[in-house]
């Protein structure tokens, strides 16, 4: 079936000779065109008035597509760290009622995005918000000090960390990340870092935190690796309009 294509286009090197071992030669290294969707949904970017008011001034942690295993590890580091001038964000992974009532018993000092009206999302107190609501999570991470990208703890991996890197914010994620391309680069470019315990993830937000140039270090790294990366898209409709394989 492979032979039948027209052409292939994968992301690396080792994907192209992966594919010649079985004959396969129709085959071009494009990249990964996900790379150019995050950068297109942050230079559309559209504010979440609610957020922009309730963070104003102040730092924030955003944990995004967060399940059971990395809210527990969250809670355990929040009740650490004494910052009033700190806010975490949680965008669980799942927003059944079951999920987040266990998610409440968490955070039980937590308060929901939409106790607030959808036609005046006055700013919150609360230091932390959940996010009950779908479609927000690849806006949220803009407002990130720090971005926490669930999944790590699960056996499928972590989820998907270009859409916090995309923003120039550091990335954290748990330890399961080793079949995915792009958190390992990433980890390599200095613009994530990876944890297996809370007192792990500990060090990492207190550094990040505290040590300004450090952090300014790995936002610059997670924002270049992205934009080293883009171009994708361009290669394969470059083909397609070449070969005119879109005309009759």
């Amino acid at each position: 079936m492979l032979s039948c294509f027209t052409r292939l286009f994968v992301q690396n090197e080792e994907s192209k000779e992966l594919l010649k071992t079985i004959g396969i030669d129709n085959c071009t290294v494009s990249g990964d065109t996900r790379f150019d969707r995050v950068i297109e949904i942050a230079e559309k970017f559209e504010p979440i008035s609610f957020m922009e008011q309730s963070l104003e001034g102040i730092k924030s942690i955003v944990a995004g597509s967060t399940w059971k295993e990395d809210e527990k590890i969250l809670r355990s580091v929040w009740d650490r760290i004494k910052d009033k001038n700190l806010k975490l964000v949680i965008a669980p992974h799942e927003i059944d009622q079951k999920h987040l009532q266990e998610l409440s018993a968490v955070f039980p000092e937590a308060v929901y995005f939409s106790n607030f009206s959808p036609g005046n999302r006055s700013k919150t107190s609360a230091a932390v918000i959940i996010i009950d609501s779908i479609g927000m999570l690849s806006r949220l991470y803009k407002y990130a000090h720090i971005t926490y990208v669930g999944g790590g703890f699960t056996k499928d991996g972590v989820h998907n960390v270009l859409e916090a890197a995309v923003y120039g914010k550091p990335v954290v994620f748990g330890p399961n990340y080793k079949k995915y391309r792009e958190a390992i680069e990433l980890i390599h470019a200095k613009g994530g870092e990876s944890f297996s315990s809370a007192d792990e993830l500990q060090n990492i937000f207190s550094s990040l935190l505290i040590q300004e140039e450090e952090w300014l270090r790995k936002s610059a790294a997670a924002k270049n690796y992205v934009l080293r990366n883009k171009g994708a898209t361009e290669k394969i409709f470059q083909f397609i309009q070449e070969k005119r394989l879109l005309t009759n």
